[in-house]
């Protein structure tokens, strides 16, 4: 998993590449919670390299979110490729996250 991050304005930005799997999730998960302990509050996941996601990566970016409504932040994601936009449905993380379909979109959002 390559792991990309920049910042824009006050949203910082992970753009994610690779399997987001066991393997994975516990750098990507890492990273997550630097970000959030130096107190950024926007973040936004760009998932457009991940072609695969499996219960680990969904765990890490539900334990992100939880963290981060604690102190009134928030994750949103963008550029689901469609076999992960279905696991996203199957699990009802539809529900939980708010999904965009550009980076663009997703920044502007907040």
């Amino acid at each position: 998993m390559q792991i990309t991050q920049k910042q824009e304005g006050e949203v910082h930005i992970f753009s994610l590449n690779g399997r987001f799997d066991a393997h994975s999730a516990g750098n990507v998960e890492n990273e997550l919670n630097l970000v959030i302990s130096k107190g950024e509050h926007n973040l936004l996941v760009d998932l457009d390299g991940v072609e695969y996601i499996s219960s680990a990566g969904l765990r890490v970016l539900l334990a992100a979110t939880k963290k981060l409504k604690k102190g009134k932040g928030e994750i949103k994601l963008c550029c689901l490729k469609p076999y992960v936009k279905e696991v996203f449905d199957i699990a009802g993380f539809t529900q939980i996250f708010k999904i965009y379909n550009t980076v663009e979109e997703a920044t502007q959002s907040f």
